[in-house]
């Protein structure tokens, strides 16, 4: 515990103002921001005897307080929410963990990009949805890709000599490589934009228009592609709404709060319609939820782009951070509390759907597993390890990582080890997982988590704590669970802790677990297969290693190629049509499939 009397010391000064006070921790990173009409009396306030939990956590970490004193409560709120945007402190409220429905988004770029996504992103993209599920979404982005194929590849288009396989296959327009021209490329984004628009009535009429001619020609086969496209266009109709952000609407704001995390919800209606529902989620330290809720306002529509006609609240909200929001927005922004039964069951929709993201969150089973394992906070961030091969061969390592209780899919790693040579040693390739994944994070200055999980016992605990060690960040909590008893090792404890089955704490850790062991044998599996049916190509007379490995890029898998037609595998692997045929022809013989059927 360290030695707050400094900081009391310091706080006599002060004076009875207005102003922000900027809290730090001991490496002078600021990790809270607060604002007050008495800063002196707010401040003091911290170090009362009766502090609640929270408050008791949040100055365990704090070794300094700046002060900044302003000339009105008014100033200090402008101040405040300037200072936590540009710091985005970690014990603040942020609007980082947030989602949506899911939604297409076409990028503001010179040759934008259509893909999917819940996040918005206020860049000049345009977005259209939200879809009910992924699936419906998905149909819609398919129909698009063959009728207007855009670029797949992310970030800057960087030129390219030849274009990718996606190209060869018309999924792909190819400006990497100069295939098409800027004007072309911006018309068929437009007319993917009115296809989402729902503005389909030339699109439909140039599809039947190429249906019956291709039926004239007795092309039947391109006629039913043409008419199977009309029918998914008609599909789509109906659901194609472009996400307005001008267009009046209203907005209804509910919350919920459990220990130390809050969840807001957004329910976005226009024109009568439920238009989408956005939720965040956030721990919670200092801040009352009343006062979170105002912070949470703040940042969320300093964000965005354009206003909704009326938000309505679940509280009234103070008349300094109204005004604050229309000097920071340049625009009129209305608040209301509900009044009509409409606005008063929309509400209670919003608040009901944040309590229940709140439990689904799996709030207590961190508060649970933070009091069973003694930590300093809570575990928002758990990441996962394990080691998978089989007889030394293909050794791999998977990390998953958990936020709040859940899967973060996105945040996934998997590492093919390289130091065995052969050798079976989980504790060597625990070791060299755990140096690579934290010596990145550490050069990176990215965040680290907040607990680290081993699957094993007292051995790959050990070895992967030597790494946090010399890496100099043996600050990390890190425990191993074996799968046996379920018996969860701690560095430096003689015996393992076991936890009731029932308890939360274990389902998170078990979660963790099992998740990471999965991964780790998919990512295996994955690697002996590709070696497989790499093997079983350079068997066949004329494919060596380098043809085989160029067939199953291309195509993925043995029966890829045998599904694809012999054309085809002729140009990729170079070789005449015959040989081709007898490619397949063996591939089927060696799966024990019929191998009388020609293309």
């Amino acid at each position: 515990m360290k030695n707050i009397e400094p900081l009391e010391i310091k706080i006599k000064s002060l004076s009875n103002e207005s102003g922000v006070y900027i809290m730090k921790d001991a490496n002078n990173k600021i990790i809270y921001i607060g604002k007050a009409k008495d800063i002196k009396k707010r401040v003091q306030s911290y170090f009362r005897k009766d502090r609640d939990l929270k408050t008791q956590f949040l100055m365990q970490q704090v070794c300094d307080i700046e002060i900044i004193i302003t000339r009105d409560e008014y100033e200090a709120l402008i101040t405040e929410n300037n200072l936590i945007k540009k710091h985005q402190p970690k014990y603040n409220i942020n609007l980082k963990d947030g989602k949506t429905y899911p939604v297409i988004r076409i990028t503001n770029e010179e040759f934008p990009r259509i893909f999917r996504t819940r996040r918005l992103v206020f860049d000049g993209s345009s977005y259209y949805g939200p879809f009910p599920s992924i699936e419906e979404l998905d149909i819609t982005l398919e129909l698009i890709e063959k009728l207007y194929p855009l670029r797949k590849c992310k970030g800057h288009l960087k030129k390219r000599v030849h274009p990718c396989l996606y190209f060869h296959i018309n999924r792909c327009a190819a400006p990497c490589a100069g295939k098409i021209t800027k004007e072309a490329y911006r018309e068929r984004v437009n007319k993917i934009k009115q296809l989402l628009a729902g503005d389909t009535s030339k699109l439909l009429a140039d599809l039947e228009k190429k249906m019956r001619s291709a039926a004239k020609d007795l092309d039947f086969e391109k006629a039913a592609v043409f008419r199977d496209q009309i029918n998914a266009v008609k599909q789509t109709q109906d659901t194609q709404n472009m996400l307005s952000f001008e267009a009046p609407r209203e907005d209804y704001i509910g919350y919920a709060h459990k220990d130390n995390f809050i969840c807001f919800t957004i329910v976005r209606i226009q024109d009568g319609n439920i238009l989408t529902k956005e939720i965040f989620r956030s721990p919670i330290y200092e801040l009352d939820p009343q006062e979170a809720l105002g912070q949470f306002i703040y940042q969320y529509y300093s964000k965005r782009p354009g206003l909704p006609h009326l938000v309505f609240v679940p509280v009234v909200l103070k008349p300094e951070l109204i005004e604050a929001l229309k000097n920071e927005l340049h625009k009129n922004i209305k608040f209301r509390t509900a009044e009509s039964d409409h606005d008063k069951k929309t509400i209670r929709m919003a608040i009901q759907n944040a309590n229940q993201e709140l439990m689904i969150s799996h709030v207590d089973g961190l508060v649970d597993l933070k009091e069973k394992l003694s930590l300093s906070e809570l575990p928002l961030r758990i990441e996962g390890f394990d080691i998978a091969h089989l007889s030394g061969t293909h050794t791999v390592a998977s990390m998953v990582s958990f936020f709040q209780g859940k899967p973060d899919p996105t945040s996934y790693r998997r590492f093919k080890i390289k130091s065995l040579d052969g050798k079976i040693d989980d504790f060597e390739a625990m070791r060299e997982v755990i140096a690579r994944r934290y010596m990145r994070l550490i050069n990176e200055e990215l965040e680290l988590p907040n607990l680290i999980l081993i699957d094993g016992g007292k051995g790959q605990l050990e070895a992967a704590r030597s790494i946090l060690k010399g890496l100099d960040v043996a600050s990390i909590p890190i425990i191993g669970l074996a799968k046996k008893h379920e018996e969860i090792y701690i560095p430096e404890m003689d015996s393992p802790l076991q936890f009731p089955l029932t308890s939360p704490a274990l389902r998170i850790l078990v979660a963790v677990r099992n998740e990471s062991h999965r991964f780790a044998n998919t990512f295996h599996k994955l690697l002996r297969d590709r070696d497989m049916s790499t093997s079983l190509l350079e068997k066949i007379k004329g494919i060596g290693k380098k043809k085989a490995k160029k067939l199953l890029t291309e195509f993925g898998s043995l029966d890829a190629i045998i599904a694809t037609e012999i054309k085809k595998v002729a140009a990729c692997a170079k070789i005449p049509e015959h040989d081709a045929l007898l490619l397949v022809a063996q591939l089927k013989a060696e799966l024990g499939e019929d191998v009388t059927e020609e293309k």
